[in-house]
């Protein structure tokens, strides 16, 4: 099986430090971000293709063809446009189902295993404090209804909060439907997938971990999460 991971972006919220190298390259616990990524995800996953743009090269010196037993392939998102176009850039690439990834996210191994038995999943979060992410709404059986995202939130009743992580199982399917733009330049994923929802059934999971990196101060919190979780001393 495969995993396709967005490593693209520069991060801009990351400031000076992705001056000099790539936001999925930033440390946390002394070792790159993206590294906790490959290492974590499951037995079954035996082939990553890595899309890379900003600072692309340093990403493919680091990891080369391969890493931990796994097959790693590149491929180039030319313009920055969006986790939509991102995906997009791999197409020629993927197989039959496949897991999708953000980089500079730390995900549990155990989390990303719940989303193999399905051909159309994404994991989420529940949290109390929600200052920043899109909101997953599911039906009684668990499946997608739709994803708010959080700038639309405003004034919206919602029973849960369970925000979506950035980790999807997805097939080719989702090609057959047309790329949602969510701005002037990009398009997005999460929006695309919702679209599936009238036609298919999306699981929605529950994760138990998740750390998103998307400013500098979760770097700093990231070292907590990877001593308790990934087992670094």
């Amino acid at each position: 099986m495969q995993a396709v991971i967005l490593a693209a972006g520069r991060g801009v919220r990351m400031g000076e430090l992705t001056n000099d190298k790539p936001k999925p390259l930033l440390e946390i616990a002394g070792r790159p971000i993206l590294e906790y990524t490959l290492e974590n995800l499951p037995e079954e996953i035996l082939e990553v293709v890595l899309v890379i743009g900003y600072k692309g090269e340093m990403i493919k010196k680091h990891f080369g063809e391969s890493w931990g037993g796994k097959k790693i392939s590149y491929v180039e998102q030319k313009q920055m446009d969006g986790t939509g176009g991102a995906i997009t850039a791999a197409r020629d690439l993927l197989k039959d189902k496949f897991l999708v990834l953000m980089a500079d996210d730390l995900y549990h191994r155990s989390d990303l295993a719940k989303l193999l038995s399905y051909d159309l999943a994404l994991l989420v979060r529940e949290i109390e404090q929600n200052t920043r992410f899109g909101v997953v709404e599911k039906d009684e059986k668990e499946n997608l209804k739709s994803i708010i995202e959080f700038k639309d939130l405003q004034g919206k009743q919602i029973n849960e909060h369970l925000v979506n992580m950035g980790a999807y199982m997805l097939n080719k399917e989702f090609f057959e439907y047309p790329l949602v733009k969510i701005s002037e330049k990009e398009y997005g994923l999460p929006q695309t997938l919702a679209q599936m929802a009238d036609k298919y059934k999306i699981k929605v999971i529950k994760a138990e971990c998740w750390h998103p990196n998307g400013q500098q101060e979760d770097l700093i919190k990231g070292e907590e999460v990877v001593k308790k979780h990934f087992n670094i001393d």
